[in-house]
């Protein structure tokens, strides 16, 4: 039998110096944009070719962004790009289970800068 895990989210405040809020601003806005991107990606790759894009195509491509532009690799760490890109596919998996439920489905939409909630690590 497996034993149940006890998971805790942790969360901490933070009190910045000017400059530290800066960066912290330029990361929370990099992280917004691959948001962004990774959405546009998804619904173009749709309604121009009828395919999907999987989380997994998506870290490929971010692996090639990485390499060919150097300022997304200094931009913000690997793992954590990759966890902005699982939000959005838990987004979109939870947009089709809504679906298969017959429920009101409410499609992943753009974020604002003010509407982003954050970023994570692994």
């Amino acid at each position: 039998m497996s034993e149940a895990r006890n998971l805790r989210k942790t969360t901490y405040r933070l009190y910045p110096t000017p400059k530290q809020a800066v960066a912290l601003d330029a990361l929370l806005r990099s992280h917004q944009q691959l948001y962004n991107a990774a959405l546009e990606e998804r619904i173009s790759a749709w309604s121009k070719a009828g395919t999907s894009i999987s989380y997994a195509d998506q870290c490929k491509g971010l692996t090639l962004l990485r390499h060919d532009l150097p300022e997304w690799a200094d931009a913000a760490n690997c793992s954590s790009q990759q966890m902005t890109l699982r939000r959005l596919d838990k987004a979109f998996a939870a947009f089709f289970r809504r679906i298969k439920a017959g429920q009101t489905p409410g499609f992943p939409r753009f974020k604002s800068l003010g509407r982003f909630p954050g970023f994570s690590f692994k």
